[in-house]
C-alpha cells in the first residue's frame, strides 16, 4: 500500500512595512526633520518706525513753532540810545520786509505831537530819500521854555529805482530827536510801511493794558530818569551828540530834507545798540532752528542704533 504525503506551501515570516524613510538594508532610517519659518526682526523694525515717527513728530511740532514765533516778532519797531529826560537819543527803526512777493519801497515815521521836539534830523540811508515834514500843533506847547506852534510831523525814507528792501530782507532808518520829555513818558512813533505792489501796512495800534500785543503795533519808546552826573545826550551812542541848544521858534521853518531846528548836531552814522524787539527775534530764531538741530540729532542716532 503506498502512502502519499500531500505537500502545504509553508508561510513565509511577515515582512514590516517600510516606511517613505525607509533606506536600503543594514542602514538607519533618517528622523524626518519639520522647517520652522525664519524669524523676522519684527520687533526691531517696528522700534524703528515707532522712534522715526515720534522724530518726524517733533520736527513737524518744531517747525510749526518756529513759523508761527517769527511772525510774530517781525515787526517794525525802535530802538533808543539811552532815553533819559531832557536829553537827546538817537532812534533807530528796523524794518523788515514781510511780504514774499514785494519789497519795501517807502518807510514813513509819525513823531508824536503831545510831546513835539525842538530838534530833529535824520540819517541818511543810501539809495533812499528822506524828508522831514512839519505841521502846525493843535495847540502850543512849551518845550524847555520854548513855546512850539509847529513841529516835525513825519520823516519819511523812499527808496531809489533797484533799492527796495526785498522779501526777506530788513533795513534801518535813524533819526536823532532832542529833547525828551520828562521821565516815565511813553512816546508812541506809529510808521507806515509801503511795498513795490501797493500794499501799505499801518504799524499803529497801541498795546492795550493787559499788555497783549496787537497785530500791527506802534514803535514806543520809554523815557528814563537823568543820572546824577550822567552824560543825557546819548551816553552809549557811537555819533556826536547835538552841539548848539536850539532857539525860540527854531521849529518854525519849512519842510527839509534831512533836519531841522537851530542845532547843527552830526549826522549819526551808525545804528544804535538796543535791547528791544531785534535781540527778541534773533533769540527766538535761535531756538527754534536748535531744536529742529536737535530733532534731527534725535534721528540719526536712532537710525545708526538701529543698523547697530
Amino acid at each position: 500500500m503506498s502512502t502519499s504525503t500531500s505537500a502545504h506551501p509553508t508561510a513565509s515570516p511577515a515582512t514590516p512595512h517600510a516606511g517613505p524613510t525607509a533606506g536600503p538594508p543594514g542602514r538607519t532610517p533618517r528622523a524626518r526633520q519639520v522647517r520652522r519659518p525664519a524669524r523676522r526682526p519684527v520687533r526691531r523694525r517696528a522700534l524703528r518706525r515707532v522712534g522715526v515717527r515720534v522724530a518726524l513728530g517733533d520736527l513737524a511740532a518744531a517747525a510749526l513753532w518756529l513759523a508761527g514765533a517769527l511772525p510774530a516778532s517781525a515787526h517794525v519797531h525802535v530802538e533808543a540810545d539811552h532815553p533819559t529826560a531832557g536829553g537827546s537819543s538817537q532812534l533807530t527803526f528796523t524794518v523788515p520786509t514781510e511780504s514774499e512777493n514785494a519789497g519795501t519801497t517807502e518807510v514813513s515815521v509819525t513823531l508824536p505831537q503831545d510831546h513835539p521836539f525842538l530838534y530833529v534830523s535824520a540819517r541818511p540811508v543810501a539809495g533812499w530819500d528822506v524828508s522831514v515834514n512839519e505841521a502846525t500843533l493843535p495847540s502850543p506847547v512849551d518845550v524847555g521854555g520854548t513855546t512850539l506852534t509847529k513841529a516835525v510831523r513825519t520823516v519819511t525814507w523812499t527808496a531809489s529805482e533797484g533799492q527796495q528792501v526785498g522779501p526777506g530782507e530788513y533795513q534801518q532808518f535813524a533819526i536823532m530827536v532832542s529833547p525828551l520829555p520828562a521821565a516815565g513818558t511813553t512816546l508812541s512813533f506809529p510808521a507806515t510801511q509801503t511795498y513795490s505792489d501797493g500794499r501799505v501796512v499801518r504799524w499803529n495800534q497801541p498795546t492795550p493794558a493787559s499788555g497783549e500785543e496787537p497785530e500791527y503795533p506802534a514803535p514806543t519808546v520809554a523815557v528814563g530818569a537823568a543820572t546824577a552826573g550822567g552824560d543825557d545826550h546819548g551816553a552809549g551812542s557811537t555819533s556826536g551828540p547835538a552841539t548848539g541848544a536850539a532857539s525860540p521858534g527854531s521849529s518854525e521853518g519849512s519842510s527839509g530834507h534831512g533836519s531841522t531846528g537851530a542845532s547843527t548836531g552830526t549826522q549819526p552814522t551808525t545804528a544804535a545798540a538796543g535791547t528791544s524787539g531785534a535781540g527778541l527775534t534773533l533769540g527766538a530764531t535761535g531756538a527754534g532752528l536748535g531744536l529742529v538741530g536737535a530733532v534731527l540729532g534725535g534721528i540719526a542716532l536712532a537710525r545708526t542704533r538701529a543698523r547697530g
